[in-house]
Order: C-alpha cells, then sequence, then structure tokens
C-alpha cells in the first residue's frame, strides 16, 4: 500500500520551569492512503499533542525536538509556517472535541464555510456555496440552505459536530485528524458521529487518525490501534487482533476497564496505581509501577517495540517473543 503519513522517531517536549517534559517520545507509526488508525491511552499519554505536532498545531513551551513527519514525501516538521498552513488547510483536516470551541458564534455557518473555502481555493462565492451546500449533504444536515444562515446555538451538539465535521471536509483532505470528535454528546449521537467518519472514509478514501480513550469506539471505526502510555507507543496492531488478544499488561488492563466486561453487578476492573509524572519517569519501563507482572529487568531497562508471529507490535519483555 502506498504510504500517505510516515512518522519517524517522534520527540515533543516542552520546557517549563520545572523541568523538560517529553510528552510524545520517539514514536513511530505509518498510516497507508485510506486507512483509518487509532490512538488511544489515558489522559495524560499524549495522544492529542501527537494529533497536533502532526499539523505543526504545538503551542509554547512546546515543540518538536526530533524526528520526521513525511507527508506526501515531504518532512512537516521542516517546513516554513505557510508551507505548513497550505498543507494543514489542503490536505490535512482536524477535528476537535468541542465544536463551540471550533465554530465562531458571531458569524453563521455559511460565512465561516465560506472563509475556510476562499482562504484555499480559489473559486467565486457561487461556486463556495455550492461546496457548502454539497459537503453539508454528505454529513446528512437537513434543509443545508436554511441551516448555512443559521448561527452555531442554533445547533444540537451532535449537529454541531457535524458541521464542523463538514467543513474539515471543504478541501477533500487526504487524512482527517479526529481528537476525541464524540466526548461531548451522548452515546446515541456518539454512535451516529463514528458512523458518519466511518462512511465518509471508506467513500472519499481519505486517511483517518481517530484518537480516543474510548477502546470499544476504537474498535468499531479503525483498522489498526496504537496504544499510547506516557508518551511511547507500547502496542500497535489490527484492531480486531488487539482488542480479542491484547499482549501489553496496560492494553489488558484498558480492555479489562470496559463497562461490558465487567458485566452484572460486578466492580469495574481498574488498572492500580497512575501515570508516572512525565517529569519523574522511572528509569525503566514507564509502566513498571502499576504492572502486576514485573520483573527486575522491567526496573532499569525499557522495552521496545518488537513484532510478534501474529503481526502485533508490542513493547514488553514478558510477551512471547521478547528478548
Amino acid at each position: 500500500m502506498e504510504k500517505l503519513i510516515d512518522i519517524q522517531n517522534l520527540r515533543v517536549d516542552f520546557a517549563l520551569r520545572s523541568g523538560t517534559v517529553r510528552a510524545v517520545r520517539d514514536v513511530s507509526l505509518v498510516i497507508n492512503k485510506g486507512e483509518r488508525l487509532g490512538i488511544v491511552g489515558e489522559s495524560g499519554a499524549g495522544k492529542s499533542v501527537l494529533g497536533f505536532s502532526l499539523i505543526n498545531l504545538i503551542s509554547k513551551p512546546g515543540r518538536i525536538t526530533g524526528g520526521q513527519i513525511l507527508f506526501d514525501g515531504r518532512d512537516l516538521t521542516k517546513l516554513k509556517a505557510d508551507q505548513m498552513r497550505h498543507i494543514r488547510g489542503n490536505d490535512i483536516s482536524m477535528i476537535f472535541q468541542d465544536p463551540m470551541m471550533t465554530l465562531n458564534p458571531v458569524l453563521t455557518i455559511g460565512t465561516q464555510m465560506k472563509e475556510t473555502i476562499l482562504a484555499h481555493m480559489k473559486v467565486s462565492d457561487k461556486e463556495a456555496e455550492a461546496i457548502c451546500l454539497d459537503k453539508l449533504r454528505k454529513v446528512y444536515i437537513p434543509s443545508p440552505e436554511k441551516r448555512l444562515k443559521q448561527y452555531p446555538h442554533e445547533f444540537s451538539g451532535g449537529m454541531r459536530q457535524r458541521i464542523v465535521i463538514a467543513i474539515s471536509l471543504l478541501t477533500n483532505p487526504k487524512l482527517i485528524i479526529a481528537d476525541e470528535p464524540t466526548t461531548a454528546l451522548d452515546v446515541t449521537i456518539q454512535a451516529e458521529i463514528m458512523d458518519l467518519l466511518l462512511e465518509l472514509c471508506e467513500k472519499e478514501n481519505m486517511g483517518l487518525i481517530l484518537i480516543t480513550h474510548d477502546l470499544a469506539v476504537v474498535s468499531e471505526v479503525t483498522q489498526r490501534i496504537a496504544v499510547l502510555y506516557a508518551g511511547k507507543v507500547v502496542e500497535l496492531g489490527p484492531a480486531d487482533r488487539l482488542i480479542s488478544d491484547p499482549q501489553h499488561p496496560y492494553t489488558k488492563g484498558l480492555i479489562q476497564a470496559l463497562p461490558q466486561m465487567a458485566g452484572g453487578e460486578r466492580r469495574l476492573n481498574q488498572i492500580p496505581g497512575m501515570m508516572p509524572s512525565l517529569l519523574n519517569m522511572p528509569k525503566g519501563c514507564p509502566f513498571e509501577p502499576r504492572c502486576t507482572i514485573r520483573t527486575e529487568r522491567c526496573k532499569t531497562e525499557i522495552p521496545k517495540l518488537h513484532e510478534l508471529e501474529n503481526g502485533t507490535q508490542v513493547a514488553c519483555f514478558m510477551s512471547e517473543g521478547g528478548e
């Protein structure tokens, strides 16, 4: 398959008064054209920082300090601001958590959509409106002509998120990065938005990076899953295989913590302890303080990703095929 984006040994640091925090630690991932990749992990795992770094939206004191992000053969970490704006607007779009933070409350939907189009495409106002209507229909917004004249507060949460998705489609991007796109929505609307993203990716042959803490959601939409812990990828593999046969103890803990895994009146399982402070990382495996199968080696050495016979990659000394 043809590569769309190739992330190699990416590092992102934040220079704080208390010290330098490495939020993304030598992450390497490849997404092929039309492929859907899920990135999961607890809050603070580095998921959103990774997503933002791909389109150079890391604000100070954060910055990319190492690695490459190759998109269509160009290293995004080396591009100037105006070159990056062209990539960000035309080829890569991002869907953020809260649509009310994305949409301008004092402008109509039509004005905001047209501004996006005219900033990146040389078309007339009439052509821009036709593009807006087409994208609203693709995300199943009823009466799109009427909706263009309305303001964000006149829509429900689910409808606002559909509009944000429509805006992300305006320039026909090759890749969409969706950062927790259903966090503020109820369960029924969440399912609708996920079904919509899946449908659009398949129809338009777009790549998707879905960032979420919800393994149940990501397993239904994506083809592969990368599990992030303390800024590192600890397991990577096909979605169905990773869910049915997880290899890393952290992945197993996340799956066992799903409500459907408890059943009946049993208490939810939980991973003991907390993620380590990025200012005070363990010397060895970052998951070692919380791991139930740790050994002495885990306290002093950091395991590297290695591939198992089933095609899954895992960073754990205790996994089959480990060193």
